[in-house]
């Protein structure tokens, strides 16, 4: 991914980003607290894990990547193991509305953050995944990544019932 533009616009995009956390927590009183760690039958994640993925995702993959860009001339950008990293720190025990609060206020930093960015600073480049990537396509990469847990979670939500 190397375009420099989003493919929504900055506002789109921006407005997308910032209501994922209010469907998460929506979600969570959707389901209520004793379905929170309830897997889907074909695997994936709880909803407590989907809430402490975006969390830890947004603070050590989008954000800080983000920010390495806008500090950094041409950084090497670290991937993100989520399966890995759910299982290490143990997902399952995890306060789901804690982790919810702590995704929005990340990700109320990253769109506070692009908000303020001009066409130069969205242009600027890093590597990620082997190829290079721009902010705005690091942006973009984020808005796709809530609507890959969007969909999960919805159809999560219809199992449960």
């Amino acid at each position: 991914m190397s375009a420099t533009r989003l493919p929504l616009s900055r506002d789109g995009a921006l407005e997308r980003l910032a209501a994922m956390p209010e469907s998460i927590r929506e979600a969570l009183e959707r389901a209520g607290p004793s379905r929170l760690a309830m897997r889907p039958s074909d695997g994936g994640f709880s909803l407590v894990e989907h809430a402490c993925h975006l969390r830890d995702l947004e603070r050590e993959g989008y954000l800080l990547r983000v920010m390495r860009l806008l500090a950094e001339e041409r950084p090497v950008l670290e991937g993100f193991a989520g399966d890995r990293v759910a299982v290490e720190r143990d997902y399952l025990s995890q306060d789901a509305a804690a982790a919810t609060k702590e995704f929005a206020a990340a990700r109320a930093e990253l769109v506070r953050v692009v908000r303020g960015l001009g066409p130069g600073e969205l242009a600027r480049e890093g590597e990620f995944a082997g190829r290079t990537v721009t902010l705005a396509a690091m942006i973009a990469l984020a808005v796709e990544h809530d609507a890959e847990h969007r969909g999960d979670i919805e159809r999560l939500l219809a199992e449960l019932g």
